[in-house]
C-alpha cells in the first residue's frame, strides 16, 4: 500500500529498527523495519482520487465480457460448464474465461427456472458475477457467507449442490426462496428479511476468533438492506471490535423493495443512495490508521491517546469530504467496483482474503439489477418478485381474476378517506409496491412517505406525525412489524397515539414461506393495553375498518388482512367505508347447537364448513367477531348461552383472538357449565413454504377440518365424516 507524508513524518521517524509494525494491506513491509517503495510513494497521489483498485473508468462501465448471446428462448439452456459444477470445490480451477462462461449459464438457468416456477429474479441476475466470484476464491462451506437479503441467493443454490432441485423452488416440499441453514450446510444463516447480515456475521467472527479457528466470514448486504438501523449498530461494533469480517455491499441503486412506482422507477429514498454515488476511498486515512494501531500495541501507555489524537487530526486534514462513513466507523473501505467484471472481483477477493488482520472491510460494489436479462433490465420494477412468465419476451402470466388483491381494496380505501380528510397520511417501508401504497403515492404524493427498510423508524416517524393532529396510516407486512414492535407499544401504545397499522400479508403467506408468514400479529398487538384490533372477513369489511380507524382519534389502531384477493363481495359506494361501532362483531348465519365464532378472513373458512355441516344435518350458527380488542363480550355470551359447541377460529398463532375469548369465558364463569369450546388456529410450530392452500390444510384450517372438528365435539358416527370425504 502506498505510503503519505503524514506517515513518514508524524509515525515512521518514532518506530526504531527494531519495532514491528503490522503488515500493512498491500505493502511491501519487513518485520524489523518499514520499508516503502518509491514506485508506492509515486503512485499514491493519483491512487487517493480512485478507488484501491479500479480507475473511475471502470466504474459504471459494462463488462466488455458480456458478450456472448445468451439464451432465453425458454427451452432449457446448453450449460456445458455448469454441467461440470456440483460444489464450489469444482470451480476452484475455472480460469476466468471460463467463470464468465459459468456466469451466462448460471443467468440462462435462473431465468429458465424462475419463468416455470416463479419468484425473485432480478436481485439473483445481479449478483451473478459475485456469487461465482466468492465460491472460487473462498473455500466455503469452511468460510461462511450470509446473503442479506435472502432472495438474492438463487445462484447461490444452484452452485452448493442444489441445481436439480431448483425446479421446486418456494414449492410446496421443495426448495425455500431464501437461505435456509437445515437445507445446506452452505447455508450460513437464514435472512429472509433485511439488514442482519453484518450483526450475523460479526457474531460468527467473535466465535471464530475465541475458538481459534481461522476461517472467512462474509456477510453480502445490499438491493436494500443497508438502509436499515441494524446494518449502522452492526457496523459501528464491528469497527471497535476490529474482528476480520469481511462485507460486500452490494450496491445497485435500490433502496426501495419492489423498486417501481405506478408510472415508472422509483429512484432509491434516503440520503444513503447520494452518498454511495459520490463515495470515494481515502487510502491515506487508512494507512494512518493502521500505522497509529500498531504503533499503539507496540509502544502502549500514553502512546494510545497521542494516537487518538493524532487520529481526530487526521480524519480532518486528510479525509476530508473524501473520508466516507465506513471508514469513520472504522472499515477498511474498498471500492467502488464494477460488480459484473469477474476478472477484477476475482482480483480483488483473492487481495482481501490474504491480509492478514485487516479487521472488518466493506467492498463496495456496483452491480445492475436483473442484469444481462433485457426486459428485467428495462422493466419498472426490474421483475424484482414475478410469477410464472414468457422468457424471451418477460411477459408474466398473471392469471385473471374477477376481484383485486386486498391490498388494492386498501389503497383504493384509503385513497377514498385521503380525498375526504387532508390529514391522513401513509407510511410505508420500502414497500411501496407490495402495500399498494404506490397508488396513493401517485394520488397524494406529498402525503406519502418511503422511509426504506427502516419499520422501527416508520413506526416512531408515524408517531411524530399524530402528534401533530395528522391521521397516519403505517402500512407494514405483519412479518415485517415484528421489527418495529418496540416503537408501537413504548413510542404508539403507551402514549395513546393514534397511528392506524394496516398489517398486510397476515396468516399464511405461501411460497414465501414462515419468514413472511404473518402469524403473530394479533398476539402481540392484542396484547398493548390501548390498542384496537380488528380483523375483516371479505373486501368490503376491509374499506369499513379503513374507514374506523381513520375516526380513530384518541388511541391506536389495527386491522390484519391476507395476502390474496377478495371475495367478491359488494363494495361500498366510491370505495368509502363506513365506520363501524367498536368492539361489535356480527352472526352471518342462523343456526342451533353449534356456534363458530371466526376472526379475518377465515370466516369464509367458516361458512363453507357450515355449508358441508348443514349436507348432514346439523345446523351451525357462524358470526364474524370483527374485533380482537375489545371482544363483543354480549356476542359471545349469547353464542354459549344458545349454543352446547362453541369453535373460534382463527389464522393466527397462539395467544392471539382465542386466547382472549378463553379470558373472557374463564373470567365470566361461561366454561363452568357444559359447554363445550375448542380454539382453533395455527400450529405452535413454523409451516413451511408452498401454497397458501396447502399451508391452511397443514395448519387444520380447512372448511373440511372446521366441520370436522365440530362432529368430534357433538359425537357424531364415522358414516358423517365419510359423508364429508374426511
Amino acid at each position: 500500500m502506498a505510503s503519505c507524508g503524514v506517515l513518514r513524518t508524524c509515525f515512521y521517524p518514532t518506530l526504531s529498527s527494531q519495532d514491528r509494525l503490522p503488515s500493512l494491506p498491500n505493502s511491501k513491509s519487513k518485520y524489523n523495519s518499514v520499508t516503502i517503495t518509491a514506485a508506492q510513494d509515486k503512485n499514491a497521489a493519483s491512487m487517493d482520487k480512485h478507488t484501491m483498485v479500479t480507475s473511475e473508468q471502470q466504474q459504471g462501465r459494462r463488462n466488455p465480457r458480456l458478450t456472448r448471446s445468451l439464451n432465453f428462448s425458454g427451452e432449457k439452456p446448453s450449460t456445458p460448464v455448469l454441467d461440470t459444477i456440483n460444489y464450489p470445490i469444482h470451480m476452484k480451477n475455472l480460469s476466468i474465461g471460463e467463470l464468465e462462461s459459468l456466469a451466462g449459464e448460471v443467468r440462462e438457468e435462473i431465468v429458465y427456472t424462475v419463468s416455470k416456477t416463479g419468484g425473485h429474479l432480478s436481485s439473483s441476475l445481479g449478483v451473478t458475477e459475485l456469487t461465482i466470484a466468492l465460491h472460487h476464491v473462498f473455500n466455503t462451506p469452511d468460510d461462511k457467507i450470509i446473503w442479506d437479503v435472502g432472495h438474492q441467493a438463487y445462484a447461490h443454490k444452484i452452485l452448493t449442490g442444489r441445481r436439480s432441485r431448483m425446479h421446486t423452488i418456494r414449492q410446496t416440499s421443495g426448495l425455500a426462496g431464501f437461505p435456509k441453514r437445515d437445507e445446506s450446510i452452505y447455508d450460513a444463516f437464514g435472512a429472509g428479511h433485511s439488514s442482519t447480515s453484518i450483526s450475523a456475521g460479526l457474531g460468527m467472527a467473535i466465535g471464530r476468533d475465541l475458538l481459534g479457528k481461522n476461517n472467512h466470514v462474509i456477510s453480502v448486504i445490499g438491493d436494500g438492506a443497508m438502509t436499515a438501523g441494524q446494518a449502522y449498530e452492526a457496523m459501528n461494533n464491528a469497527g471497535y471490535l476490529d474482528s476480520n469480517l469481511i462485507i460486500i455491499l452490494n450496491d445497485n441503486g435500490q433502496v426501495s423493495l419492489p423498486t417501481a412506482t405506478v408510472d415508472g422507477p422509483a429512484p432509491p429514498v434516503g440520503a444513503l443512495s447520494k452518498a454511495l454515488t459520490n463515495l470515494q476511498s481515502s487510502r491515506k486515512f487508512r494507512q494512518l490508521r493502521e500505522a497509529a494501531k500498531g504503533f499503539t500495541k507496540q509502544v502502549g501507555g500514553q502512546a494510545h491517546e497521542i494516537a487518538a489524537k493524532m487520529d481526530e487530526y487526521v480524519r480532518g486534514m486528510v479525509g476530508g469530504s473524501n473520508a466516507c462513513l465506513f471508514e469513520e466507523l472504522g472499515l477498511y473501505y474498498i471500492g467502488p467496483v464494477d460488480g459484473h467484471n469477474l476478472e477484477d472481483l476475482v482480483h480483488i477477493l483473492k487481495k482481501v482474503q490474504a491480509m492478514p488482520a485487516p479487521g472488518p472491510v466493506l467492498l463496495h460494489i456496483i452491480t445492475e439489477k436483473g442484469k444481462g436479462y433485457a426486459p428485467a433490465e428495462i422493466a419498472a420494477d426490474k421483475m424484482h418478485g414475478v410469477v410464472k412468465f414468457d422468457a424471451m419476451s418477460g411477459k408474466q402470466l398473471k392469471a385473471k381474476s374477477k376481484t383485486l388483491s386486498y391490498t388494492q381494496y386498501f389503497a383504493e380505501s384509503l385513497i377514498a378517506e385521503a380525498e375526504r380528510d387532508e390529514k391522513v397520511v401513509a407510511i410505508h417501508a420500502a414497500m411501496g409496491g407490495g402495500t399498494g401504497l404506490n397508488l396513493f403515492q401517485k394520488r397524494f404524493p406529498e402525503r406519502c412517505f418511503d422511509v426504506g427498510i427502516a419499520e422501527q423508524h416508520a413506526v416512531t416517524f408515524a408517531a411524530g406525525l399524530a402528534t401533530e393532529g395528522l391521521k397516519p396510516f403505517c402500512a407494514i407486512y405483519s412479518s415485517f412489524l415484528q421489527r418495529g414492535f418496540d416503537q408501537v407499544a413504548h413510542d404508539v401504545d403507551l402514549q395513546k397515539l393514534p397511528v392506524r397499522f394496516a398489517m398486510d400479508r397476515a396468516g399464511v403467506v405461501g411460497a414465501d414461506g414462515p419468514t413472511h408468514c404473518g402469524a403473530f400479529d394479533t398476539t402481540f398487538m392484542a396484547c398493548l393495553p390501548n390498542m384496537v384490533v380488528m380483523a375483516p372477513s371479505c373486501e368490503s369489511e376491509l374499506m369499513h375498518m379503513v374507514a374506523t380507524a381513520a375516526a380513530i382519534d384518541d388511541r391506536p389502531s389495527c386491522f390484519r388482512y391476507p395476502r390474496g384477493n377478495g371475495i367478491g363481495y359488494s363494495l361500498p359506494q366510491n370505495n368509502k367505508g363506513t365506520p363501524l361501532e367498536i368492539g361489535k362483531g356480527r352472526v352471518l348465519k342462523e343456526g342451533s347447537r353449534v356456534a363458530i365464532l371466526g376472526y379475518g378472513t377465515i370466516v369464509q373458512n367458516c361458512l363453507a364448513a357450515a355449508k358441508l355441516l348443514q349436507v348432514i344435518g346439523i345446523s351451525a350458527t357462524v358470526a364474524d367477531a370483527r374485533f380482537c380488542k375489545p371482544l363483543d363480550g354480549d356476542l359471545i355470551r349469547q353464542l354459549v348461552k344458545e349454543h352446547e359447541v362453541l369453535l373460534t377460529v382463527e389464522e393466527g398463532s397462539i395467544g392471539g383472538f382465542s386466547s382472549h375469548v378463553s379470558h373472557f369465558l374463564a373470567l365470566n364463569g361461561l366454561l363452568d357449565g357444559k359447554l363445550k369450546w375448542r380454539p382453533m388456529m395455527l400450529p405452535d410450530r413454523y409451516i413451511n413454504h408452498g401454497s397458501q392452500s396447502d399451508q391452511l390444510e397443514e395448519a387444520g384450517l380447512s372448511s373440511r377440518q372446521i366441520a370436522a372438528t365440530v362432529l368430534s365435539l357433538i359425537g357424531e358416527n364415522k358414516d358423517s365424516l365419510h359423508l364429508l370425504k374426511l
